[in-house]
C-alpha cells in the first residue's frame, strides 16, 4: 500500500482541528500493527493539509518510507543520537515543530524512542519520565498533536507506566481518554539505585568546586575519561556543584562510581528544584537565567534529577565508557 496527499485541492480533515496540544499512545504488537496505525496516521494529515514530523528509529523510518509516496508535508529526523539522551528531546521536539509550523500549517508528530536499546535502566527510566514531561512542556503551545507507537510485545508492567504518560490512547481505530492519566498527580518516580561499590565521597562547599574539580578528574582518568570528554564533565559537575553551594544550602555532597560501563557522578544537597523541565527546555536568546541545567544536558550521556522540598535535590551525571 502507498499513500499520498489526495491529487486536488485540500481536503476536509479527517479529525477536528487542533485546538491545543494532543498526546496520544499507540499500543502496537509487531511490524504490521505499527505500519497500520502509524500509516493511517499520517493519511489524515495529508487528508487535512498538515504537516508531520516523523522521530522513529531508523527501521521503523524504512519501514514507512517504503509505504509513503515522496511529499514535502513529511519529514524524517535522525534521532540515532537525540533519542538517546531524554534530556534533550523536548529541545528536540521543540525545533523540529517550529520549523515545520512556521508557515502555519497544523503539525502532527510520530515519536517513538528507541526502548529495546535502551543502554540502562536508568535511560529507560529518563525516557518514560520525558513522555510525562511532554505533557507540560507544550501545554501552552501552539497546537500539534504527537502520535507515540509502542510495542507492547512482553511488556505488560511498562504499558501501565506509559498509559499514565498518556492523556489519549489510539485503539482499536479510534482515540480514547487514557483512565490512568491524572494531569494533578506528580510522576511516580522509580527509587534510585544505590552507589555501587566502591565508592568516593566528598563533602563540598563554599570555596571547594577547585578540589570538586580535581576529585572529579582523578575518577575520571582512572576510568580512561580524557581529552574533550573529560572537559565536558569537568564543566557540567562544576556547573552542578556551584548551584548546590548557590542554591543548595551552601554545601552538598560528591558521590562518584562506575556501573555498566559508565562513570556515574552524583551530586545531593538540601536545594529544591520545583520546575520539573529545568534543564529540558531549549533557552532562549534573551534569556538571563536558567541555562546551566541545559548545557549540563547537552554535555553528559545521562542526566537524572530528582527533587522534592522534604528531601533536597539528587543529580546524577553519567558518563559512557569506551572498551
Amino acid at each position: 500500500m502507498t499513500i499520498s496527499r489526495p491529487p486536488s485541492g485540500p481536503a476536509t480533515p479527517a479529525e477536528p482541528s487542533l485546538t491545543g496540544y494532543r498526546h496520544e499512545l499507540y499500543p502496537y504488537s509487531g511490524p504490521g500493527e505499527f505500519a497500520e496505525g502509524t500509516l493511517g496516521f499520517i493519511q489524515e494529515a495529508l487528508d487535512g493539509g498538515e504537516a508531520v514530523v516523523v522521530a522513529v528509529p531508523e527501521d521503523k523510518a524504512s519501514l514507512l518510507r517504503a509505504q509513503i509516496a515522496d511529499d514535502a508535508a513529511v519529514r524524517y529526523v535522525d534521532t540515532t543520537v537525540t533519542a538517546h539522551h531524554p534530556g534533550r528531546l523536548i529541545g528536540a521536539w521543540q525545533e523540529w515543530i517550529k520549523e515545520h509550523a512556521s508557515d502555519g500549517r497544523p503539525v502532527r508528530g510520530i515519536g517513538e524512542s528507541p526502548w529495546d536499546e535502551a543502554r540502562s535502566r536508568a535511560e529507560a527510566q529518563e525516557l518514560r519520565y520525558h513522555e510525562w514531561l511532554l505533557n507540560k512542556a507544550f501545554a501552552d503551545s501552539a497546537a500539534w498533536w504527537l502520535l507515540c507507537p509502542y510495542d507492547v510485545a512482553g511488556k505488560t508492567a511498562a504499558l501501565d507506566e506509559m498509559t499514565r504518560c498518556h492523556p489519549e490512547i489510539r485503539t482499536g481505530g479510534r482515540t480514547v481518554p487514557s483512565a490512568d492519566y491524572d494531569p494533578q498527580a506528580p510522576y511516580a518516580f522509580v527509587a534510585l539505585t544505590d552507589p555501587c561499590d566502591p565508592y568516593d565521597e566528598f563533602v563540598y562547599t563554599s570555596g571547594d568546586l577547585p578540589a570538586v574539580r580535581e576529585k572529579i578528574e582523578r575518577c575520571a582518568e582512572r576510568h580512561g575519561v580524557d581529552g574533550r570528554r573529560l572537559r565536558e564533565l569537568h564543566l557540567a559537575a562544576t556547573e552542578v556543584a556551584a548551584n548546590s553551594i548557590r542554591h543548595g544550602g551552601g554545601h552538598g555532597v560528591l558521590r562518584t562510581w562506575s556501573e555498566n560501563r559508565r562513570l556515574i557522578c552524583e551530586f545531593r544537597d538540601a536545594g529544591y528544584i520545583d520546575d520539573p523541565l529545568a534543564g529540558r527546555l531549549k533557552p532562549n536568546g534573551t534569556q538571563i537565567g536558567g541555562r546551566g541545567l541545559w548545557l549540563v544536558h547537552q554535555l553528559c550521556d545521562l542526566v537524572e534529577i530528582r527533587s522534592t522540598a522534604d528531601t533536597g535535590t539528587t543529580i546524577r551525571l553519567h558518563t559512557e565508557l569506551s572498551g
